[in-house]
């Protein structure tokens, strides 16, 4: 077997915690106790134990099938050129939308510091997309290794921040456990997909592993098992520490910090904040290159603007400047990238029933993309943005099909000579 690739297995796990870790875990304690209080640990189990499944199912896929379209890739092999182009477009164009919502979490923690509001958020936004951006122009050699060094320093504080919190732990604020009723739970996890989003991004990046056949599942282990823990831990303590004030708190790792240590512990949440933010974009970043680049190569997406990862970032990071300029409210602008990437968890399970063979690896995929449709459902009207956005895409192949098919035979056969995704799976596989 040649090995390519640049990315290490501890480099990988890194980016998948990084990924998947990211803003969740500054920003969704709160949001989701806001509308399941207590109950809303439940959602947090729930999404834990199906992250799980998702991230084998997209594990599995990528070793299989490492190619830098990651999902869409996938999805081309087992539906065809179209849904693979839907699933593609939904994350592509997310990535831009989503990177301002995150780095506004971000901002919330420097603006908790340093005051400014809104301009305040703005400015944090640019710094970590100039960081981020600079970062990955240099490759994955330079970003997956600074990536390694955050995951391994937030881990620590994270463990920190709660070890230090749980002794002011108090079981009387479980109660009332449900105080908008059982519906909330779902409205929690609703709102925590976005915590748990990221499985799909590094699976762009798995043709970049050293061995993706034996490195892929052993990242992607690791990564679940670390953001696990730590997701739970960290929300587990905040409504233990916090109780009901944690519904409210625009920082409650902050206010957690504050709790177990004392002193100027803002400074240093704000600090810790803009690094998880920065490991978050940097995954999302990483994978929407090498996909912008994949997509262009199956006829996808036009190939001028984006057919390199460097232009390809160019672009993600140009939509994410003017995304940031848009008036749409953080809650609303979570829901419509969670949409769009819960539609491409369903067609990637979809495609992975049909894809991975008989064991253990397909009743995860079935049961990640039955609890997937869940998740869609649950979005509610913000999913709509992603059936347009998967509209516009096959509208987009099947008009450049048309076109191809009246172009005269030289022509057509001039702009057929794209290589094509690795659709030859590694043998030996689970």
């Amino acid at each position: 077997m040649i090995i390519t690739g640049t990315l290490s297995r501890a480099q990988g796990t890194a980016l998948c915690v990084g990924a998947v870790l990211g803003t969740g875990v500054i920003s969704m304690p709160a949001l989701a106790a806001q509308v399941a209080g207590p109950a809303s640990l439940l959602a947090w189990l729930a999404l834990v134990l199906l992250s799980a499944p998702l991230a084998w199912t997209f594990a599995a896929l990528g070793a299989r099938y490492p190619d830098g379209g990651g999902v869409s890739t996938y999805v081309r092999i087992a539906f065809g050129p179209r849904a693979a182009a839907a699933v593609g477009w939904c994350f592509y164009f997310a990535v831009p939308l989503g990177a301002p919502a995150a780095a506004a979490f971000a901002g919330g923690y420097v603006a908790d510091v340093l005051g400014g509001g809104r301009t305040t958020v703005v400015a944090t936004f640019l710094v970590i997309v100039a960081v981020v951006a600079t970062m990955n122009w240099f490759g994955l050699r330079i970003s997956g290794r600074v990536q390694l060094y955050l995951a391994a320093a937030l881990a620590t504080l994270l463990v920190v921040a709660v070890v230090a919190a749980l002794p002011h732990a108090r079981l009387a604020n479980l109660t009332p456990f449900a105080p908008h009723g059982w519906a909330g739970v779902g409205a929690a996890a609703a709102i925590l997909v976005w915590g748990f989003a990221g499985w799909e991004a590094v699976s762009s990046l798995s043709g970049e592993y050293r061995d993706p056949r034996r490195d892929v599942p052993r990242a992607t282990a690791a990564a679940v098992a670390i953001v696990g823990v730590l997701y739970l831990a960290v929300a587990a303590a905040s409504v233990l520490v916090l109780g009901p004030a944690v519904a409210t708190s625009p920082a409650p790792l902050a206010d957690l910090l504050a709790v177990g240590l004392g002193g100027p512990v803002r400074v240093i949440t704000a600090a810790v904040a803009v690094l998880l933010t920065i490991g978050a974009v940097n995954a999302y970043l990483a994978g929407a290159s090498r996909l912008g680049v994949a997509l262009a190569r199956d006829g996808a997406l036009p190939a001028g603007p984006v057919r390199t990862p460097r232009r390809s970032l160019a672009v993600v990071t140009a939509g994410s400047l003017v995304s940031v300029t848009l008036p749409i409210g953080l809650h609303t602008a979570m829901l419509l990238v969670t949409g769009c990437f819960t539609l491409v968890y369903v067609l990637g399970t979809a495609a992975a029933l049909k894809l991975l063979p008989p064991g253990w690896s397909r009743r995860g995929a079935g049961l990640a993309f039955a609890a997937t449709l869940g998740l869609l459902a649950l979005t509610g009207p913000p999913a709509l943005l992603s059936l347009i956005v998967a509209a516009g895409a096959v509208a987009y192949v099947s008009r450049r099909s048309t076109s191809e098919k009246t172009a005269s035979p030289s022509s057509s056969n001039a702009g057929s000579i794209a290589p094509k995704p690795n659709t030859n799976p590694v043998e030996s596989l689970p």
